[in-house]
C-alpha cells in the first residue's frame, strides 16, 4: 500500500504546472547550482527519476545518424562544437562513398573537406577523420577499439566521443557529459560537478546500475528537448518536482 500511495502522489506531482522564474533569478539560479549549493538527490529520488526517463522512451538512441561502429566514430568527431541535424546533413553523402577507414583514407582530406564543409571547423575535422582513418587501419586492423583508452589516443577523439561510441556502438554503460548533461546534472542537484569529469564520476555513482546503459541518451534528450539552457521547459518536465532548481517553483494548480 505504501508503494502504490507513493506512486499515486508521484503521479500527482507531474501533473503540477511548473512556472519558471524570470531571466536574472534563472541566472542567479544556475550559479547557485554550479557551485553544488543544491541538495544532493536521495537514492529514492534518482531511481524514481530514472524509472520515469524509462518509463517514457525505454529504447533511447543517439540522433546521429551513422551504419557501423566507424561511421558512428566519424559522426561523433564531426558532431563537437556542432547540431546532429547539421552533422546529419553532411554525413549522408560523406559515408555513401566511405564507411570503413580504408575507404576514408582513399577519400582524403580535401575531398572529406568538401563533404562536411557546412560543418563548424570543418577543416580540422576533416585532417582529423582522414588522420584517425589511417592509424584504424595501420594499427587496428581496419576496426574501431573497444577500449577507451585506444579511443583517445586516435585524433580528435577525447573522453566524450570514447564515451559515446563505447555506449552507442558496443553497448558499454559510460557517460558521456556534453553541455547538456553537464546543465541537467548541476541544474538539477542529480550531479553537480565544476567540469564535465567531475559530472561524469558522480553521475557514475549515483545512477542505478539497470539505467546506466540509457542513462547517457536520457539525460542529453532532457537537455535538449526539456531543460534547455536560456529557458528550460519546466511545465513539461516530468522530473520537475524531483528538480533542486531554485530557478522554477512548482505550483499546485
Amino acid at each position: 500500500m505504501a508503494k502504490k500511495a507513493k506512486r499515486k502522489a508521484a503521479v500527482k506531482a507531474r501533473k503540477r504546472k511548473a512556472k519558471v522564474e524570470g531571466p536574472r533569478q534563472r541566472a542567479k539560479a544556475d550559479a547557485e547550482a554550479s557551485q553544488g549549493a543544491l541538495r544532493q538527490w536521495t537514492n529514492a529520488e534518482i531511481e524514481e527519476a530514472f524509472r520515469r526517463f524509462q518509463a517514457a522512451n525505454a529504447e533511447p538512441k543517439t540522433e546521429l545518424k551513422y551504419v557501423n561502429p566507424f561511421t558512428l566514430l566519424v559522426a561523433v568527431v564531426l558532431s563537437a562544437q556542432a547540431t546532429d541535424a547539421g552533422v546529419n546533413k553532411a554525413t549522408p553523402a560523406l559515408f555513401a562513398l566511405a564507411d570503413t577507414p580504408a575507404k576514408m583514407a582513399a577519400l582524403g582530406e580535401a575531398k572529406v573537406r568538401d563533404l562536411i564543409k557546412t560543418i563548424g571547423l570543418f577543416r580540422t575535422k576533416a585532417k582529423n577523420v582522414v588522420a584517425l582513418s589511417q592509424i584504424l587501419v595501420e594499427q587496428h586492423g581496419g576496426q574501431v577499439p573497444h577500449t577507451r583508452e585506444a579511443l583517445e589516443a586516435l585524433p580528435g577523439v577525447g573522453r566524450k566521443t570514447a564515451n559515446v561510441v563505447l555506449n552507442a556502438a558496443f553497448g558499454e554503460p559510460t557517460i558521456a557529459v556534453d553541455t547538456h548533461i553537464f546543465r541537467v546534472g548541476n541544474r538539477t542537484g542529480l550531479a553537480p560537478g565544476k567540469t564535465p569529469l567531475e559530472v561524469e564520476m558522480k553521475l557514475e555513482q549515483v545512477v542505478p546500475a539497470q539505467y546506466k546503459l540509457h542513462a547517457h541518451h536520457w539525460l542529453i534528450l532532457h537537455g535538449r528537448y526539456t531543460c534547455l539552457a536560456r529557458k528550460p521547459l519546466c511545465e513539461r518536465c516530468i522530473i520537475a518536482d524531483l528538480c533542486q532548481w531554485p530557478g522554477k517553483t512548482v505550483v499546485q494548480k
